[in-house]
């Protein structure tokens, strides 16, 4: 009889042993947008309060983030950014977009089919009234124009430098390599952010972009502008940010932006890379890189 229970209990952990690491494998994307509301998103337009929805621009509808101008007769730089509730540093992150509709009345040329994500983005609160974007880095996504050929996934970097190809790069937009993408169709994109260590664009499951270690740049948009771009997109604590110039930024807020032209998200879901990667912990990933024992359960 004896024997019988220690056999057992033998097959019993040798089944809990090989059914761990299968648990501990899955990986726990979480959903930054729940189909519904806009809860857990804050809200900042140029010369607008914080948390001030100007005419409705950020609606929910469907299950998606519309980004739309109904009420608008004129964009008047009302440029906005709507910031996800937490700051992450390590992490993947992926969503559709599409393009739909026409360029509000007002907008710039180069806005028309234009529009971004931003991440590693100061937070909506520390924006200046005035501000027109963020200090970020902006994952920029340019829509078809039926005509030549427009990447998307591309960068921008307001306030921000970049290393690109092992230099640093003061280029305002670097090009991807992704295809261009024309029409009101869904485009599916994904980031893999690695704190300033490296950060990778991929489109449709092309990598089309690949930078590493932004830093604040003493330059709001280029050198040729001096000190006088600050001024012109509204940045009126530019001093903040220039006595910041050089310092590297491995964080930050994640931010949809509005820039005239109308655009829906879905599907905006991110994978943590940072946490527990203490092995006898309950919450161990194998997929963490960057470790915060702190949050380890046993």
């Amino acid at each position: 009889m004896n024997t019988i229970i220690r056999l057992f209990i033998f097959c019993f952990f040798l089944v809990s042993c090989n059914n761990k690491p299968k648990q501990s494998q899955q990986e726990e994307w979480i959903s930054l947008f729940n189909g519904k509301d806009l809860t857990d998103w804050k809200i900042k337009i140029a010369n607008h309060p914080l948390n001030e929805n100007y005419k409705n621009t950020f609606q929910v509808q469907d299950s998606m983030i519309r980004i739309v101008y109904d009420e608008y007769e004129n964009f008047d730089d009302k440029y906005g950014h709507m910031y996800y509730k937490n700051p992450y540093s390590y992490y993947k992150l992926r969503f559709d977009y599409r393009f739909v509709g026409e360029q509000t009345p007002g907008g710039e040329d180069w806005n028309v089919r234009n529009s971004g994500i931003m991440i590693h983005s100061q937070s909506a609160e520390s924006n200046a009234f005035e501000q027109h974007f963020p200090v970020s880095v902006e994952i920029q996504l340019l829509g078809g124009l039926d005509e030549g050929a427009r990447t998307t996934a591309n960068l921008c970097t307001p306030g921000t430098a970049v290393y690109y190809n092992g230099e640093l790069d003061f280029t305002h937009c670097i090009s991807s390599e992704s295809k261009t993408y024309n029409g009101d169709q869904w485009v599916h994109v994904e980031a893999v952010v690695l704190g300033s260590e490296s950060i990778i664009h991929i489109v449709e499951q092309d990598t089309v972009l690949r930078y590493s270690r932004p830093e604040v740049d003493p330059h709001f948009i280029s050198k040729a502008y001096e000190g006088s771009d600050w001024d012109r997109m509204g940045v009126t604590n530019k001093n903040l940010w220039i006595e910041k110039a050089g310092t590297v930024i491995d964080d930050g807020y994640i931010a949809l932006q509005a820039e005239s032209h109308p655009i829906d998200f879905k599907n905006i879901e991110l994978l943590n890379l940072c946490g527990c990667m203490d092995e006898k912990a309950k919450n161990y990933k194998p997929y963490f890189v960057k470790p915060d024992n702190k949050q380890c359960i046993y």
